[in-house]
């Protein structure tokens, strides 16, 4: 991908990114005696094939991270793996995936934060040495990299990537002598900041969670074994079964003795991300015992309680802003309607040469329905705004529709600080909300009206979808973060 194209799917999206997804699979040895299912296929191919499944899940996770997707594979005796720039449906076909052959799979896809978007930085990364070969799969994000990278390189460690990951594949490496559980142990207390974890040896699959819980991870049973992921949609896209989710500060091993859980320091405050009830994850996930979905429902009726207006019909943005605005609709009992429909078309090689027709893009990508919003007061949803670019678009487009009204909803606070733990934010100072008033952005995007979801607002809503729910990370709301974070604020 070119410069030119990066920044229009940057600017064009006008969306904090996530940084990526993963999952793993462990399936059980064949039971001695026991057959296959198919009489005709072999163990292999067939049911202990954890390759294919794991490819099914990245494709439940490819909201996650489009730019590079990888398996790793064990079949008891060695690692293989597969990975490359570009989404699941470039990455992997046919004849790759038949050559990952194994019961234990790790597999990730990729949205760039930490370290630049080449294939040095893909995952899983896989370090090998006399006593055994691992893979890693991380989702998330160390505050303390630099420091641990040169501490490394100081013990004559060198380094193929910029990924903060590759700093977790060393450390466990060098530990390893100790044996797994101290040697992951020791890395995780070393290692500050966001981190889910999916680590596989040539015998086992580990999940390990930070003690704050900022990236979401859970536990899944499949007909035959066991599945790690990022969401609980991985767990369904391969007929599995949803056990819980990994608690912060756990680990959990899985190998032929069974399932292995243990705390690797003090318990702590959980802190979920809580964009990913926003905008990250996928509705039909839940994450720490909260729908997705549900969360944005009551994010909206929450909203047309703070911030009602007369209207005639309510839309959402696609896809994220769906959910809320059916929240409003019901809580303010405006007719919901479609309103906005998004081309799925275009791919990411869409080229677009220059600035501005970069900006236009969203014309493409975005349209109203006429019969939706014309001569009526239109009240649209969306779960954020960054730039503020997309939000002045679609106020054009519905105008253009003939909508007499436009009322802008945002589902979630002003977002008004970066984010240290795997959300790629930009600058504060590209952040709208860090340098504008509500009134100034309404001003600037040409909206009749615009308000924003308070943070009580937000917390009330988990509240209501999960009663027992408790600790957030808002710190791209609030400024305030669950650990300390470096000195420097991206004010640039």
């Amino acid at each position: 991908m070119t410069q030119d194209e990066k920044d229009f799917f940057d600017h064009e999206e006008d969306k904090l990114r996530d940084e990526c997804g993963f999952c793993g699979i462990f399936q059980n040895a064949p039971k001695e005696n026991e057959a296959p299912s198919d009489q005709n296929e072999p163990y292999s191919t067939a049911e202990f094939n954890a390759a294919q499944k794991v490819y099914y899940a990245l494709y439940a996770l490819q909201h996650r991270g489009q730019d590079s997707a990888g398996i790793a594979v064990s079949d008891g005796t060695g690692v293989k793996i597969h990975k490359a720039m570009g989404a699941v449906s470039e990455v992997f076909n046919p004849e790759n995936l038949g050559n990952l052959q194994g019961r234990i799979a790790l597999g990730h896809v990729r949205y760039a934060t930490a370290g630049s978007c080449s294939i040095e930085n893909a995952q899983p990364m896989v370090q090998s040495s006399k006593l055994g070969t691992i893979a890693v799969a991380h989702n998330g994000n160390l505050i303390n990299y630099e420091q641990l990278r040169e501490m490394l390189e100081d013990a004559g460690c060198t380094f193929q990537s910029t990924s903060d990951t590759e700093v977790i594949v060393k450390l466990i490496a060098r530990g390893y002598k100790k044996g797994l559980e101290r040697a992951l142990t020791d890395t995780i207390q070393i290692v500050k900041g966001s981190f889910a974890l999916g680590v596989m040896t040539e015998k086992s699959l580990i999940a390990a969670r930070d003690p704050n819980g900022i990236r979401p991870l859970c536990l899944g049973k499949t007909e035959n074994g066991w599945i790690i992921a990022s969401e609980t949609c991985a767990i369904d896209a391969v007929n599995g079964t949803y056990v819980r989710d990994i608690q912060p500060g756990e680990i959990v091993i899985i190998n032929d003795d069974g399932v292995l859980s243990f705390e690797f320091g003090e318990r702590t405050s959980k802190r979920t991300c809580i964009f990913e009830y926003v905008y990250f994850a996928r509705p039909d996930s839940i994450i720490d015992g909260i729908s997705v979905q549900q969360a944005r429902y009551a994010f909206g009726a929450a909203l047309a309680r703070e911030s009602g207006v007369p209207a005639d019909v309510v839309i959402g943005v696609p896809d994220s802003g769906l959910g809320a605005a059916v929240g409003y609709a019901n809580a303010s009992g405006i007719p919901y309607a479609t309103g906005i429909v998004k081309n799925k078309y275009i791919g990411r090689t869409f080229i677009a040469p220059t600035q501005k027709e970069r900006e236009n893009m969203v014309f493409v990508k975005l349209n109203a329905v006429p019969c939706d919003v014309k001569g009526k007061r239109v009240v649209v949803i969306d779960d954020s705004i960054v730039r503020g670019t997309t939000s002045k678009r679609l106020v054009q487009i519905l105008r253009r529709a003939g909508a007499t009204e436009v009322h802008f909803r945002i589902s979630s606070p002003q977002v008004k600080f970066p984010c240290y733990f795997g959300i790629n934010t930009p600058t504060r100072g590209e952040l709208i909300s860090a340098k504008h008033t509500v009134e100034e952005i309404k001003e600037m995007i040409g909206a009749d009206s615009l308000a924003f979801l308070s943070a009580d607002g937000m917390m009330e809503a988990c509240k209501a979808v999960n009663p027992d729910s408790y600790g957030f990370c808002k710190g791209c709301f609030t400024g305030e973060y669950p650990i300390s974070v470096p000195n420097h604020d991206k004010e640039s």
